[in-house]
């Protein structure tokens, strides 16, 4: 396989699976009117197509000064790395981002980006390799990091709805998920009761994205599994601590 196409699915590896983390709804009682609780989680992956990937990665939400939030994602292996950061803050249970950044090193090459939402004008300017543009975006537009917290938000609400507008690659894309089922399943959190959804925009396309939620946890994500063309992404949870 030549280089530039094994650079492009280690990185949908990570992409997929620490990134595009999405959910469902489920009535709980959970607090109502509080956002979700700042924590540390780190996650291990397998990628299996020909040859077995292990990859472990690690989320932060913490609270910032002047009623911001700050959520991290980094994930390492030894052949690539990516490092990504969404700052926000909350108005009425809704994530308004301000600042979205983006690293990635994959086989020595290296790749940046950053968003910066101006919501006075509702635009969003593109910086990527030194040339900044904007585009248009709706007042509810997220980044695609900060989805997965608002996901999570929204479930704890118990909301039935899950239709997002998201800023990433120069679009406004839209992803969209639904509720199967209620699930228990073994981690290394302990045996616990999840909520299972699938992403639901892309299956056309012969993918497949199962997630598992768990309310007992403040809906935090605990296990993923995709399948397309052949490959296959599992993620487990391999701890988490509540600050």
């Amino acid at each position: 396989m030549r280089a530039g196409k094994i650079q492009k699915r280690l990185m949908a590896v990570f992409v997929v699976i620490f990134i595009s983390t999405p959910m469902l709804s489920f009535s709980s009682s959970a607090p109502q009117d509080t956002f979700l609780q700042p924590y540390s989680a780190v996650y291990s992956t397998v990628w299996k197509k020909g040859i077995r990937l292990k990859v472990e990665g690690k989320q932060t939400l913490s609270k910032q000064d002047n009623n911001l939030w700050k959520f991290v994602f980094s994930a390492d292996s030894m052949i690539a790395s990516l490092s990504e950061s969404s700052i926000f803050h909350v108005e009425n249970h809704q994530i308004i981002p301000s600042r979205y950044e983006y690293k990635s090193t994959v086989l020595g090459k290296k790749r940046a980006a950053t968003l910066t939402f101006d919501w006075d004008k509702n635009l969003v300017r593109n910086d990527i390799k030194d040339k900044p543009w904007n585009l248009t975006i709706n007042p509810t537009t997220l980044d695609k990091l900060s989805i997965q917290l608002q996901i999570r938000q929204d479930l704890k609400l118990g909301k039935n709805k899950f239709d997002y507008q998201i800023a990433d690659g120069g679009y406004v894309k839209n992803w969209q998920f639904k509720r199967e089922k209620m699930e228990t399943i073994n981690t290394k959190l302990g045996r616990v009761s999840a909520i299972k959804i699938i992403r639901t925009d892309n299956l056309e396309k012969d993918k497949k994205t199962s997630f598992w939620f768990v309310p007992k946890y403040d809906y935090l994500l605990v296990k993923l599994e995709h399948k397309e063309d052949g490959e296959s992404y599992q993620l487990d949870i391999e701890s988490m601590t509540q600050s």
